[in-house]
């Protein structure tokens, strides 16, 4: 029989490989975090336009920092509070509405475009509510249709607008992939005809607070707002303010304001279908279908493709004086978002590089 201080030993010498597994993974990720400081130092200084960063993991933060300024006038820092203007991550939001109300048995995947609208015209009897979400709808861009003495911002009702006087399409319903902003300008303005609510009070009731994202909303103009970023782009050796164009002012494609702290609830509500049902949740990550049968690489607001073999779900935005973007690697749990208040800026690259930091430790 082995004596007390054998058997120790033994115990000692089967708990090592496991303490050194814990051990590596601590320092890979320690390794990570102070990769992601250095991915980021042209944004640490107190007098630049700065970014937010978020690494997710199983649902909890393991990473989260602000850099630089939020507002170069004002001097108020970037912190992990502040709230950027997503751009086109606004359209995951939009889709996520249009869902919940197909949930709730208001509206259906096939229910076409004149059946909502009888005014539009005739070319929108052949496009659905799906074709819509995965930009199959074969809209023309419908920022190619303003006129070039627009000078006051657009709102959605005008893009609308500009739809009706403009009855001409690229193409046939579900014949081809296009993105399409003016999809999802519409699909806001039906979410508001279906609910009969207000877009701005809807997504705030039934998707932010719901989630706990209390800071976060739809904004679709330049006031002041708690822990807001300003827009800039850079000219020179200086940054000037760019915050707001003719199309900031257009709100399913794009205005949705949130921090990165704040983007962890959003994660969770994904993971775990809080919001709709699971199988709808997986519709929205699941591949669009052409006419042909083919598939696109596009779900409901959510580009698709492939990480090392793995499922990826990620996207990025861009409008004047802001760039963003998300990955998700469900396989390893692992969700970045990277916002940034600067126009000369590659997020989505640097999103990248941040899930490769982390994702050989998981």
């Amino acid at each position: 029989m082995l004596g007390e201080a054998e058997t120790m030993s033994i115990t000692t010498i089967n708990m090592m490989p496991r303490v050194g597994f814990i051990f590596c993974f601590i320092a890979q990720f320690l390794l990570a975090n102070a990769n992601i400081d250095a991915l980021f130092s042209e944004y640490d200084y107190p007098n630049v336009p700065g970014a937010g960063v978020a690494v997710i993991s199983d649902g909890k933060i393991i990473y989260e920092r602000g850099y630089g300024l939020a507002d170069i006038g004002l001097k108020i820092p970037s912190t992990v509070y502040t709230n950027y203007r997503m751009a086109s991550l606004s359209k995951q939001f939009t889709a996520m509405a249009i869902l919940q109300l197909i949930d709730a048995g208001k509206l259906h995947f096939d229910d076409r475009l004149t059946e909502l609208f009888p005014e539009y015209p005739s070319y929108g009897t052949a496009i659905r509510i799906r074709q819509l979400l995965g930009h199959l709808g074969g809209l023309n861009d419908y920022e190619d249709l303003i006129p070039s003495s627009q000078t006051k911002q657009l709102t959605d009702h005008d893009v609308f607008q500009l739809y009706l006087k403009h009855p001409s399409y690229m193409f046939s319903a579900g014949e081809r992939y296009h993105y399409s902003n003016g999809g999802f300008v519409l699909l806001g303005l039906i979410v508001e005809k279906i609910s009969g609510r207000n877009f701005e009070d809807y997504m705030k009731t039934e998707i932010f607070d719901r989630l706990g994202m209390v800071n976060s909303q739809l904004m679709t103009d330049p006031r002041p707002m708690a822990h807001r970023a300003y827009g800039y782009t850079q000219q020179g050796e200086s940054f000037q303010k760019t915050d707001q164009s003719l199309t900031s002012g257009t709100r399913g494609d794009g205005c949705v304001y949130t921090s990165v702290h704040e983007w962890v609830y959003w994660e969770k509500a994904l993971r775990e279908s809080s919001l709709i049902k699971p199988e709808l949740q997986q519709l929205a990550f699941t591949p669009g279908k052409l006419n042909n049968g083919s598939s696109t690489s596009y779900g409901f607001g959510w580009m698709l493709g492939t990480y090392q073999g793995l499922t990826r779900q990620y996207h990025t935005g861009s409008t004047i004086g802001f760039r963003t973007a998300v990955e998700r690697i469900p396989a390893k749990k692992l969700a970045v978002v990277v916002f940034i208040n600067r126009a000369n800026a590659s997020p989505s690259e640097k999103a990248r590089r941040i899930v490769d930091m982390y994702a050989g430790a998981m």
